[in-house]
């Protein structure tokens, strides 16, 4: 099935779609290849995938039945979709704000505020390795949301609509306004890369944020399916493992400094093929966990993946709020299979099974399907906003499809919050402001 909706995507669909060409990519690393690898390296006496689960025959191709049909219902839904918003869209002609200028000045105050507010917290972060920092905990769940996800990403919204200005006034004369913003999209360009890098994030955050820098800059290098597919296999083999050696690299940037072998020593111990056989690619893995879980505690009926759907409630106020999927089948794989992890994954396929059985699958691959289809319109649209955030959503959606729901899905809101409401948000209060001092 998978070939199928590789051969559509390369060579009949017209549409260009970053969205299938992430979903392929995904699907063929973590649900073919990755479990491939590992099976091929058990032995009679190891027979463990990455989370301990142990190996069985009948998990092994009940999970291959439960992917088969989340890719038969989504590719169905993805054509249904596609053919039926075909018919409704109406792609408007974009104008930037005259208001513009003014909102990017307010946007740069908030950034420049955010820096200062924050500044010992980066610090913090990029000395230490700052996936074990303690600082990093310091903060709460909420704020750590609300700071990351929607501040730190509000220079990437005003960088967007800063470049969409100059791409608008670029065959005119140059004025003050002009190069004002020019010097404004370098300062927000600097502040985004300060906020966003290898030593203050992870990589599931790094990746869509520079991905997408690229496809704004230079949309030409991944402009078709082709060129997207290519570089989004590229990426997750072996871009995403380098960017992960420093991210997740036991050592303080001046301890890196001092010693910048430890890098290498890193990508030693950690080659392409030894990557597959490690939790980078436990989804499949963690699927048959989560039907094995299932089976002996019974299926959620939804209360499950209400952690994803309401995570702005804070759990003081809500003290019987679910922990994440991830959390929750790595509580019970240290339990029963004696593993010692447990922020682990849980893909799409495994959330809709654990909260509704088969029809969960069929439930969230539908739905998945309609809001990619969707976002393919917004990329086809003339909104630079949207536009950028219908291609960040295609790179984040190999981080979505992974899982867990909860934080896929509060990551990306977050983010959306701050590249496109906030900005928006203020142009609208901007346009009101000045109608009423008109009158």
């Amino acid at each position: 099935m998978l070939t199928i909706i590789f051969l559509y995507h390369l060579k009949i669909e017209k549409d260009y779609s970053p969205f299938l060409s992430a979903y392929i990519t995904f699907n063929f690393l973590f649900f073919l290849l990755a479990p491939m690898v590992q099976i091929k390296a058990f032995t009679d006496s190891e027979n463990l995938f990455p989370n301990y689960f142990p190996y069985s025959e009948g998990a092994v191709f009940y999970t291959n039945v439960l992917i088969l049909i989340s890719h038969i219902i989504f590719f169905w839904a993805y054509l249904f979709f596609k053919k039926r918003k075909r018919k409704t869209i109406k792609i408007t002609t974009y104008k930037s704000s005259k208001y513009l200028p003014l909102n990017l000045i307010i946007m740069l105050i908030i950034g420049i505020t955010t820096l200062v507010m924050s500044f010992d917290y980066l610090v913090t972060l990029l000395t230490e390795s700052h996936w074990r920092s303690t600082r990093l905990y310091e903060l709460s769940v909420s704020s750590q949301l609300i700071l990351k996800k929607v501040l730190f990403m509000m220079p990437f919204g005003a960088l967007v609509l800063a470049y969409a200005y100059l791409k608008t006034k670029s065959k005119k004369k140059l004025n003050t306004n002009t190069i004002v913003i020019f010097f404004v999209l370098i300062l927000f360009l600097a502040l985004l890369l300060f906020f966003k890098n290898p030593l203050t994030e992870k990589r599931n955050a790094i990746g869509p944020i520079y991905i997408t820098l690229l496809f704004l800059f230079t949309p030409k290098l991944l402009n078709s399916n082709i060129k997207s597919f290519v570089f989004l296999f590229f990426s997750l083999v072996i871009l995403f493992p380098m960017i992960s050696g420093l991210t997740h690299l036991d050592a303080s940037i001046d301890q890196i400094i001092a010693d910048p072998g430890l890098i290498v020593e890193r990508y030693n111990r950690e080659s392409i093929t030894k990557t597959f056989n490690t939790l980078h690619y436990d989804a499949f893995a963690n699927v048959m966990a989560t039907v094995d879980y299932t089976v002996k505690n019974g299926l959620s009926y939804g209360y499950q993946i209400l952690s994803g759907l309401l995570f702005f409630i804070p759990r003081s106020l809500w003290t019987s709020k679910p922990i994440s999927t991830g959390e929750l089948i790595g509580d019970y794989v240290i339990e029963d299979y004696g593993f010692e992890y447990s922020n682990l994954s849980n893909p799409i396929v495994a959330e809709g099974y654990i909260n509704f059985g088969v029809f969960g699958v069929i439930l969230l691959s539908f739905f998945l399907a309609y809001f990619v289809v969707k976002f393919l319109y917004w990329l086809k649209g003339n909104d630079p906003l949207k536009k950028i955030m219908a291609f960040y959503f295609a790179v984040h959606l190999m981080f979505l499809l992974r899982g867990d729901f909860t934080n896929g899905f509060s990551y990306f809101v977050g983010t959306l919050i701050g590249v496109l409401v906030v900005p928006k948000a203020i142009d609208l209060v901007l346009k009101m402001s000045f109608k009423k001092s008109s009158k």
